[in-house]
């Protein structure tokens, strides 16, 4: 029996690469394109509103981030109806390809991000040092960048040595330095956790007077995922497109981290690390009275249990 023709409501998880590249392409071409960017990269358009969203994601990554294995653009056309375009790659390339750069050219001379009446490129990680590279193709256009390196070039960040592999490919031709690129965005935010440390001498490296920086401390180094549990991506995605994010409206959103098991395990670590034990104790009774969080009910009854015996002790030692 034939497959279903797939639509932007399919789930493509249980496909093969090469059907799931296929089904992507159909969805694409109903109201868009899918073009093949030599043997490691692709687009898929849909057009849709005036609000353009430019994703750049992995292969593996819509399969790990996605339960229908789709571009996690195609929620936002779903839930506002946004234009997307996706610059997909089967890895983590960094888009550092000649067929990327002519494309790129190609929307350029085509005037096609001037169809826009909003346009906002995003990424995480490798993605996201593309989103900032690339942008620079659509003057005017706002960025979000998650956890972004700004480049692999050893002569500046010698000091990373996490894609020690990548260093082979060229970051300083065309579309190279990704600060640099963002010179005629409208506005930029860079989101990292500043405990991390590499992440933060990357982020240190896009200062620029368009770009915001929005802190994530004690949330680790997979901050998209976890905006996506938090159910703050799409906000946060809505925000930066209409010009209402900024430091007050992302501390709004973040604060759903009170509620995020994850997160507050890590601050408690922090706290233990640190030997603020008082601290540590307000946490765990405060977790403990909002939330089913067995681990907080049992290290708070251990420092409660060596508080009592501490006291115990110290009136013994005076009786």
């Amino acid at each position: 029996m034939p497959r279903e023709t797939p639509t932007i409501e399919s789930s493509l998880s249980d496909l093969p690469k090469r059907e799931w590249l296929r089904a992507v392409e159909a969805v694409a071409e109903e109201d868009g394109y899918f073009q093949s960017l030599g043997q490691s990269h692709f687009s898929a358009f849909i057009e849709r509103e005036t609000t353009l969203l430019v994703t750049f994601e992995t292969y593996q990554g819509m399969h790990a981030l996605s339960d229908r294995a789709q571009p996690l653009g195609w929620d936002m056309v779903r839930n506002h109806d946004w234009s997307h375009l996706c610059l997909a790659s089967d890895g983590d390339t960094w888009f550092r390809a000649e067929e990327v750069y002519a494309y790129f050219d190609r929307l350029i001379d085509d005037g096609f991000f001037d169809e826009f009446d909003e346009v906002l490129f995003y990424g995480a990680g490798p993605c996201a040092y593309a989103a900032a590279a690339f942008s620079v193709a659509a003057p005017g256009a706002a960025v979000t960048l998650i956890q972004p390196q700004a480049t692999l070039d050893p002569r500046i960040t010698e000091w990373d040595d996490r894609f020690t592999d990548m260093r082979i490919h060229d970051f300083t031709s065309r579309y190279g330095y990704a600060p640099d690129m963002l010179d005629a965005a409208a506005r930029v935010f860079v989101l990292y956790d500043p405990q991390e440390t590499l992440d933060a001498m990357h982020a240190a490296l896009f200062t620029r007077p368009n770009v915001l920086k929005l802190r994530m401390p004690r949330m680790g180094d997979a901050l998209q995922t976890d905006l996506l549990e938090l159910d703050q991506l799409d906000p946060l995605l809505q925000a930066a497109a209409d010009g209402t994010l900024d430091a007050a409206r992302f501390a709004t959103l973040y604060r759903a981290r009170r509620d995020y098991l994850p997160y507050l395990r890590n601050l408690a670590q922090a706290l233990s690390s640190n030997g603020r034990e008082r601290l540590l104790e307000a946490l765990c009774a405060n977790v403990t009275a909002r939330m089913n969080a067995p681990r907080f009910a049992r290290r708070l009854e251990r420092i409660r249990a060596r508080r009592a015996a501490r006291a115990e002790t110290s009136r013994s030692a005076t009786g």
